[in-house]
């Protein structure tokens, strides 16, 4: 499975970034590529993760990195 980022997603990623940077640059860097990693694990395994509550559909996942969360829908 190929993940694509939505314009939305790069732009909180880019905000999250920004945020964390305010008091460490160094560790909003860390935290990006934590992120950016993470979605390559729903690349490699599609039906990681847990369903997305508001959608309760079994293609749509969530991993939990922090307090924030990447999903994706699975083309499976």
């Amino acid at each position: 499975m190929k993940v694509h980022w939505t314009d939305t997603a790069e732009e909180h990623l880019d905000a999250i970034h920004d945020y964390i940077a305010l008091d460490s640059p160094a560790y909003a860097k860390r935290m990006v590529d934590r992120l950016t990693r993470r979605s390559m694990q729903i690349a490699d395994y599609p039906l990681s993760g847990h369903r997305v509550p508001e959608y309760d559909m079994e293609q749509i996942r969530e991993i939990i990195e922090g307090s924030r969360r990447v999903k994706s829908p699975n083309s499976s």
